[in-house]
């Protein structure tokens, strides 16, 4: 099979397709990316991912190339690429149009085309299809052709493809039985059939939709414990146990903010897409608004508890431990620490920067700080120490030994501390704050 894509996504699809057994060759424009990836380098921090790609190079189940004719020797083609959205919300199709049109050059009869990027209802047919029959050949008659969203989270995304079901819908019902047979062959997994691709780009869709909007809940539930001085945490866990529907409520859990290359983008599109067809959304605009601000609100707690201790936030030093969006990754896209180090510089506190798992490069050239080297650099009389994301190494952290300023505050972003941790942190002489906390 072929993997059109080797972003993030089609990465752990082409690592974890050798892995059982299937020759795979990926395809990528970025011959860099492509010299990274025979050299043994892997620019993703997905655990177990890296070995997997070089174990599928190594015994040859996986070739890499910028070569597209060489997707002829394959029986399935996946498209992979990344579908950006702009500002109000439309999808910027360049890499999905050039993809295509490429492929549609060397399909030949009797191929299976799988799109994983997530689009727009409407896209698979509208846009991929007749990209794909500029090469002569007919959808359906020639070719299959079906949807088959990416649902697996950063972080836990291996074991996810082994474990989530596939959704698939295609353009006719051989291309769904088709792409259904594929996928269990392939990964082995429950596959859920869908009537047409806009069913199942839907689905993609309405996961992340709701995500991000249950986050934005728990983000206003958070506002509203606190104005009680009530632990956001103790009500989520007690709200959690009502059962309904076919489990239970499920409100997730407030932070720093919402980050990554989905969340932030998909409710947008949701919202375009359904503006152009005359359906006014609201959810999905409202739940953007409320996670947006989430970054300023948490450096506003900061501030706000700094000058509750007498100190002046003009003079104080703020070590943010964990600039990634989220725990245990190194990925910097839409990280919403950026916003909470720019609120923070704007009120003339000095900020350090630590984070183990990002690029240090990549960390300097977005916050416009060089990330320290050491944990202890960062702290070093620091006012404030803020955990954004509760990376392992982060995990056992001694506050009892950091050099710190007295009377420092521990800003809680994503490390959710229990009771008895924080009643620890004060006993140790600092002050605590989290958000909804």
């Amino acid at each position: 099979m072929a993997v059109i894509g080797l972003g993030y996504v089609g990465s752990c699809y082409a690592a974890i397709l050798a892995e059982r057994g299937w020759h795979v060759t990926g395809v990528d424009t970025n011959a860099r990316l492509i010299e990274e990836l025979m050299e043994g380098h892997c620019r993703y921090q997905e655990d177990g991912l890296a070995p997997l790609l070089q174990a599928g190079i190594v015994t040859g189940r996986l070739r890499v190339t910028t070569d597209y004719s060489a997707i002829r020797a394959a029986d399935v083609v996946l498209l992979a690429v990344g579908t950006p959205v702009r500002t109000d919300g439309s999808l910027m199709a360049d890499q999905l149009t050039e993809a295509c049109e490429a492929v549609g050059r060397h399909l030949r009869a009797g191929q299976l085309v799988l799109v994983k990027s997530t689009v727009p209802p409407g896209t698979t047919r509208d846009l991929v299809r007749p990209l794909l029959e500029r090469g002569g050949l007919t959808c359906g008659a020639d070719f299959r052709l079906a949807f088959t969203p990416e649902r697996f989270a950063e972080g836990t995304a291996l074991r996810e493809l082994r474990s989530l079901p596939m959704v698939v819908g295609g353009m006719d019902e051989r291309a769904t039985r088709d792409a259904a047979a594929f996928w269990r062959e392939a990964l082995g997994v429950e596959v859920i059939t869908q009537d047409s691709p806009e069913a199942a780009e839907i689905v993609k869709l309405a996961d992340n939709w709701w995500i991000d909007l249950n986050i934005a809940l728990a983000n206003e539930l958070a506002k509203f414990c606190a104005a009680f001085s009530v632990d956001v945490l103790d009500v989520i866990a007690a709200a959690n146990t009502v059962p309904k529907g076919k489990g239970s409520v499920n409100i997730l859990l407030p932070s720093v903010g919402v980050g990554g290359s989905c969340l932030v983008k998909d409710p947008w599109m949701v919202w375009d897409t359904a503006r152009r067809r005359g359906v006014e959304l609201l959810t999905p605009a409202i739940g953007r608004e409320v996670n947006l601000g989430m970054p300023e609100h948490t450096a506003q707690l900061i501030i706000d508890a700094l000058v509750r201790g007498g100190k002046d936030p003009a003079r104080c030093t703020v070590a943010v431990l964990g600039a990634a969006f989220k725990n245990n990754t190194g990925d910097l896209r839409a990280t919403p620490v950026e916003g909470v180090v720019t609120a923070l510089e704007k009120a003339g506190a000095t900020v350090r920067l630590h984070d183990p798992l990002v690029d240090p490069f990549q960390a300097e050239a977005l916050f416009g700080i060089a990330p320290t080297e050491t944990l202890e650099e960062a702290v070093r009389d620091a006012d404030c120490v803020a955990v954004m994301a509760l990376h392992q190494e982060f995990a056992a952290l001694d506050f009892a030994t950091l050099p710190v300023a007295d009377s420092c505050l521990v800003m809680d972003g994503r490390a959710y501390y229990g009771k008895e941790k924080i009643a620890e942190l004060r006993g140790l002489g600092y002050e605590y704050v989290g958000v909804g906390r």
